[in-house]
């Protein structure tokens, strides 16, 4: 648990890297996954560095590649994932892959072209064929009528007395689209003025459209109408709606033999149709097979230039110049990927890595797994550790579901809950193959450890509270008896056991032995209490001091762990300054609480119950140094102490408590300032040495080497070194501090009451569930019970599951949430560090396919 008690050893090393070595020897650096290049150039612009025509031309590259997947996923052609990771190809590798998919976009885009020119002219052809049937249609039931019809005018006799000659019917044919039919018609009619005739039929089958491939749905029209006026009107009224005009004969021979010269066309643009497609289906299917592995190479190739340009180059430039940060333990293994950089390009001098000195503060590393890894999520979305600081994931895989099962306890809930756990860790591999793109199931998935743990803890702590979805599990056998006869039981609705070794009676007031067979339930809660009236009463008063206990124990351990913190960064006046005052602080408080609550619990049988004093109370009259006699008689039992020396303890206590916060305020302030004004004595000595005529100069060079040396201590003291000293701003973050920890000793430990009240809220509506549903399918007697039944099993089942496990199950993952981060965390984690990323393929790869789904 070392590398996750405390981030790895990070050093600063700084690599030569020969020009014609420097390509292969990050590819190396980048599938080992273990080195933060460092920018070199942060003040030039990105288009000016000297690697930003290979970076664009790997764009070039993606494009076209995304191109040519669009064209494979069109025509529904599955992309072959084999699962191969190639190794980035050789900078001369990369002018034939710019050559391959330079000639595979030209050869789709022309395949394109053509296919696009030939689905527009088999279109044109398809809708002149159905214009040829459906007009002959019109003109045979036109064929009965008489000719001169023809001669006649639209508007009849009227434009025949007004001295217009008469003219030729005159007509025109087209396609438009069935849905503008409706305001086609209407605007025909208004714009002619009803002269002229529109005759429309439908199309069957659905077109192609040429452009994007979709199915539209068209109608055939005639429109009849008389002189040039008119049908110059027409045309510009098809224009308009996008109608499609075809020539039409006028003599049925005409058009009979138009039609055979269109299908005869049809017939043979269907063949070079199909020749088309094929040739493009061979095409995609060739490159289908490809794609993926091409992404990857691209992908790394692009990785590599834009890692380049964070280098410099020597002023022979020869030689490339990188800095980056790397785990201590891994230098051995980069030294390893730069000598086989080497030896792949062939080149005489090695790679060079050297180690550098530096006060910047090193990225944070943690190693983790598959397990470990959703803990440490958990903890970096608070803040990322400082370097080398304690970790809190390692103790969060026991406390985060734990506490979460705190409130969360119900055996059978528990059960469903990891067994979903279970399943997501046993099907992993399977799960992660199918490569979902759901946001949802992917935040369940990658927590599916804390689901199986959760799931297991709420097991345990359901059997605690004696909860199966909320009734209760006789195992062992209750530890509780009645001496009531069946008549008594029958008579009274409510009965009281008794608990007493003595003084016990039934309702006649006869004695009787005690309802208690003197032993505890052997395991969780004794399940008398499902049936008992002060059933909340009684888990009340228990899961409040529960809550209180653990709450106190972890913010205990919160502050023991910062010890750890500061014996590694050695600072021993924060151990005497902050640490043991916190302890004592909380530990006089609040853990004298704790022990007052298990002493209760301890010594007070059921016989004295009743003389119980409260804990809330005797808090209270502790700050205000109120207490009655503990021998004295005429003082009601539970108003006493809980003991003879409580008085002189608690008032010791409340002391300790006042000089702890007073010693966490004033202490580490004064000190530092003492320190500081002790290095301004000496400095102002050893500049009075060094002004003095009389010192030789050996004794000059000695006073002003102790003086340097005294000035300027090493820097592992308490961080006010090379910082200008400002007493006022230091004792102000003191007080801050000092406020900050003794008030949120008292909210925080409130806070932790949410255990008790969402278990109590959890408990309650499991309960509600099954009394107002599942119930409701136990009260019929006969067989139609069982189908009620049923159907109320599956309502049941599906809220028990809607909102205990997901809606309750989330409110419980949050609060235990903000316990961890808020009241646990704080007490000595820092969270002001920045996360190490390396430079890696593997995880460059992951985000472009990640980037890649949310796009789609």
């Amino acid at each position: 648990m070392g590398s996750l008690f405390r981030s790895e050893e990070m050093t600063l090393a700084q690599l030569f890297l020969q020009s014609e070595t420097a390509y292969v020897c990050v590819s190396e650096l980048g599938e080992l996954g273990v080195v933060q290049f460092r920018d070199l150039n942060p003040d030039v612009n990105a288009f000016q560095r000297k690697f930003v025509n290979e970076v664009r031309r790997c764009e070039e590259m993606e494009r076209k590649l995304r191109f040519i997947e669009k064209e494979i996923k069109k025509d529904g052609i599955p992309m072959l994932d084999t699962g191969d990771n190639p190794d980035a190809p050789a900078p001369r590798e990369m002018i034939d892959l710019e050559a391959t998919f330079e000639r595979l976009e030209n050869e789709m885009k022309e395949v394109n072209t053509n296919a696009e020119a030939l689905k527009r002219n088999f279109l044109e052809l398809t809708e002149l064929k159905h214009i040829l049937r459906k007009t002959q249609v019109f003109f045979d039931e036109m064929h009965d009528q008489p000719r001169q019809d023809e001669a006649q005018t639209l508007l009849g006799e009227e434009v025949s007395q007004a001295g217009i000659p008469a003219l030729k019917l005159g007509f025109v044919a087209g396609v438009i689209l069935r849905e503008r039919i409706p305001a086609f018609e209407r605007l025909l009619w208004r714009a002619c003025r009803g002269n002229v005739f529109l005759k429309f039929a439908e199309i069957e089958t659905p077109l192609e459209d040429p452009v994007t491939g979709d199915q539209v749905n068209k109608c055939v029209f005639i429109i009849f109408f008389q002189g040039e006026q008119l049908k110059t009107r027409v045309k510009k009224i098809c224009e308009g709606f996008r109608a499609t005009l075809y020539p039409c004969p006028e003599t049925p021979a005409e058009r009979r033999e138009m039609a055979i010269g269109v299908m005869t066309r049809i017939e043979d643009l269907n063949t070079v149709l199909g020749q088309t497609q094929d040739h493009r289906h061979r095409v995609l299917v060739a490159a289908a097979k490809n794609i993926k592995v091409w992404f990857i190479k691209v992908q790394k190739i692009k990785a590599i230039y834009h890692t380049l340009n964070f280098c410099n180059l020597d002023v022979t430039q020869k030689c490339l110049i990188a800095e980056c940060w790397c785990p201590i333990s891994e230098l051995e293994k980069i030294q390893l990927a730069l000598r086989r950089g080497t030896e792949r390009s062939g080149a005489a001098v090695p790679s060079i890595l050297n180690r550098m000195s530096t006060k910047e503060s090193p990225p944070t590393f943690n190693r983790t797994n598959k397990f470990t890894a959703a803990f440490q999520a958990l903890v970096d979305s608070y803040g990322v550790a400082s370097y080398r600081e304690v970790n809190p994931a390692p103790f969060a895989i026991i406390s985060f579901p734990f506490i979460f099962a705190v409130m969360f306890g119900d055996a059978g809930h528990g059960i469903v809950m990891a067994l979903f756990g279970l399943w997501m860790v046993i099907k992993e591999k399977s799960l992660i193959a199918q490569k979902s793109t759901n946001e949802i199931w992917n935040t369940f998935f990658g927590g599916r450890y804390i689901i199986l743990l959760m799931g297991l803890f709420s097991i345990y702590t359901g059997l605690i509270y004696n909860d199966f979805y909320s009734k209760s599990v006789n195992i062992f056998g209750s530890a509780w008896q009645s001496n009531y006869t069946l008549e008594d039981i029958e008579a009274h609705k409510v009965l009281q056991l008794c608990p007493n070794r003595i003084n016990c009676t039934n309702l006649a007031k006869e004695p009787i032995h005690m309802d208690y067979r003197g032993y505890p339930y052997p395991f969780g809660m004794d399940p008398i209490w499902a049936i008992s009236v002060n059933r909340i009463t009684y888990t009340n008063s228990y899961k409040m001091k529960m809550s209180i206990i653990i709450g106190v124990a972890q913010m205990l351990f919160g502050v023991m762990l910062s010890i750890w913190n500061h014996r590694y960064f050695k600072e021993p006046l924060n151990i005497i300054a902050e640490f043991i005052p916190e302890m004592i602080f909380l530990n006089s408080i609040f853990g004298y609480l704790c022990v007052l609550c298990i002493y209760k619990w301890s010594v007070w049988p059921g016989d004295d119950a009743a003389c119980a004093p409260s804990i809330l109370l005797g808090l209270i009259n502790m700050f205000l140094f109120k207490y009655e006699d503990y021998d004295d008689e005429n003082i009601v039992c539970n108003q006493k102490t809980m003991f003879r020396s409580q008085q002189a303890l608690q008032t010791l206590l409340v002391i300790l408590a006042v000089l702890s916060a007073m010693v966490l305020l004033l202490v580490k302030p004064l000190y530092l300032r003492r320190e500081h004004n002790k290095k301004l004595a000496i400095r102002s000595i050893a500049d009075a040495v060094e002004s003095a005529p009389e010192v030789t100069g050996e004794d000059v060079q000695i006073h002003d080497a102790q003086s340097r040396s005294s000035a300027d201590p090493s820097p592992s003291g308490h961080g006010m070194d090379g910082e200008e000293f400002d007493f006022g701003d230091l004792f102000v973050y003191q007080c801050i501090h000092t406020i900050e920890f003794c008030l949120g000793c008292i909210s925080h430990t409130a806070s932790y009451l949410r255990l008790w009240a969402l278990s109590l809220a959890h408990g309650q509506l499991s309960e509600v569930l099954w009394t107002m549903v599942l119930h409701m399918g136990f009260i019929f007697d006969s067989y139609a019970g069982a189908f009620v039944l049923f159907a109320v099993f599956a309502a049941w089942a599906m809220l028990t599951i809607g909102i205990l496990l997901v809606m309750e199950g989330l409110s419980a993952f949050l609060h235990t949430l903000r316990l961890h981060w808020v009241e646990f965390q704080s007490k000595f984690y820092h969270g002001s560090g920045y996360a190490f990323l390396p430079f890696s393929f593997e995880v460059i790869l992951d985000q472009a396919q990640a980037s890649d789904h949310e796009v789609h």
